[in-house]
């Protein structure tokens, strides 16, 4: 259903009407696959589709709800995608985290705005308590990129994720939950039933995948990073409850034993992934499984206590960024990308810097082609708990029209997407324009 605007409230503030029509002309696109932009294009929305690509004219009629945007020859590439991203943890600080609900909610809207404004138009957030945020997205209430809630992370007594004190010792299986657990951040799990059980809560709640942690994490302050958590059945338990919702599970884990747990459990994709070996590359290689990678910046590293046990444990995983980055290229596995920032409002607002450092790695191109049409083949693992159904990560007919215009050719400078406010001149999610700085 249509519904008509207020006077001087801009498109922006709410999800389009269904048969909005905007023309981009005189655009050369890069699609989220090829290597080279196409040749001068038009491409036309209606609603939150692309109806129509072509090097010839594209007529539209002159109605009141229709936008023409000239190109002048600069780039349309699609939306960018953040593969692991924690909404409901950027702006806060690890005590802050599990406080006052509210507040933390009314931080990650604003943050959630500066991230669609960033140019990222859809994020797979790993772990918080985002429902609310997601809903409220999507309802047009605040702006933010795409939502793909895991919910609360699953873990076992002292795994990564479980931020609980020591004086919440001992736990009680069946007894009252900590505010961790509360607010859904995360959920101790300590057996197959237990997993089974708060699998299901997020999926009940909307979850579009599950996120567990195999092994320790930095972050976590009872957790070494050498340490593997869950057991295989424990591991079992969640892929089949997730399976049984047609969706996957994704697996923090750093180490070779915890990667390769979880992939004998029926994982299918690994975050991080920092320590492993040759050969568990080659297993992951060989049997399909994902790698969820990101380039974390030195500051994320630097930002941790000098002496304390997570600036200790971040040393221990930072050499292995480059590696696994080379065993992933070397052994051709499926890889996505991400920025896992946490805690820093200022490391947010590197994001599209983070995704430009890939190219000690990869080419400009191939970095891009990973934030977009590789990182939303991640997304559609969801099957039908996609919470968005159609095609993401391209610009081709029939997707979604989730798209940036940039002001050069990011093929070729791919510094561009670390400077959005100057750079991104259009970002249009759902067919929605929220910024449109092209020159009159």
């Amino acid at each position: 259903m249509s519904v008509g605007l207020p006077s001087g409230v801009r498109a922006q503030d709410s999800p389009p009407a269904s048969s909005a029509v905007t023309l981009f002309e005189n655009v050369r696109i890069f699609d989220g696959r090829s290597a080279a932009l196409s040749a001068p294009s038009n491409v036309l929305v209606r609603g939150n589709k692309i109806e129509t690509i072509s090097t010839q004219p594209i007529a539209v009629d002159r109605r009141a709800d229709t936008r023409i945007i000239g190109g002048g020859g600069r780039t349309l590439m699609p939306g960018l995608i953040d593969a692991h991203w924690h909404a409901m943890l950027i702006r806060v600080t690890p005590a802050q985290s599990f406080g006052d609900v509210g507040y933390v909610n009314l931080l990650a809207a604003a943050e959630a705005k500066d991230t669609l404004m960033r140019g990222f138009t859809t994020v797979r957030d790993v772990g918080g308590p985002v429902f609310g945020l997601k809903a409220a997205i999507d309802e047009g209430i605040v702006k933010g990129p795409r939502v793909y809630p895991s919910g609360a992370v699953i873990t076992v007594t002292s795994g990564h994720g479980d931020f609980r004190q020591r004086t919440d010792l001992p736990r009680t299986i069946g007894g009252l939950l900590t505010r961790m657990e509360q607010v859904g951040g995360a959920m101790v799990a300590d057996s197959p039933d237990e997993v089974r059980l708060r699998v299901r809560e997020q999926l009940m709640q909307g979850a579009s995948q599950v996120k567990v942690t195999a092994g320790g994490g930095v972050s976590s302050p009872f957790s070494p990073i050498d340490v593997s958590t869950f057991t295989e059945a424990e591991l079992r338990a969640a892929v089949e409850a997730a399976e049984n919702w047609g969706t996957y599970v994704a697996a923090h884990a750093f180490t070779p034993a915890a990667i390769q747990r979880s992939i004998a459990a029926g994982v299918k994709c690994i975050e991080h992934g920092m320590l492993m070996d040759d050969a568990t590359a080659k297993l992951m290689a060989e049997k399909g499984i994902w790698l969820s990678m990101q380039p974390l910046p030195e500051d994320l590293r630097l930002g941790f206590p000098v002496g304390s046990v997570q600036r200790a444990k971040a040393d221990e995983v930072w050499p292995g960024i480059a590696r696994t980055y080379k065993l992933a290229k070397k052994y051709n596995i499926k890889t996505a990308w991400g920025t896992d920032v946490l805690f820093s409002g200022a490391l947010a607002r590197q994001q599209g810097a983070i995704l430009a450092s890939l190219v000690r790695w990869y080419t400009p191109v191939e970095t891009l082609v990973m934030a977009t049409s590789t990182n939303a083949e991640l997304l559609a693992l969801s099957g039908k708990r996609n919470p968005y159904p159609g095609k993401l990560g391209v610009v081709e007919q029939g997707a979604l029209a989730d798209l940036l215009l940039v002001d050069g050719n990011p093929l070729d400078n791919i510094n561009l997407v670390a400077d959005p406010g100057k750079n991104f001149l259009v970002i249009m999610k759902d067919g929605a324009i929220y910024k449109n700085d092209v020159p009159k």
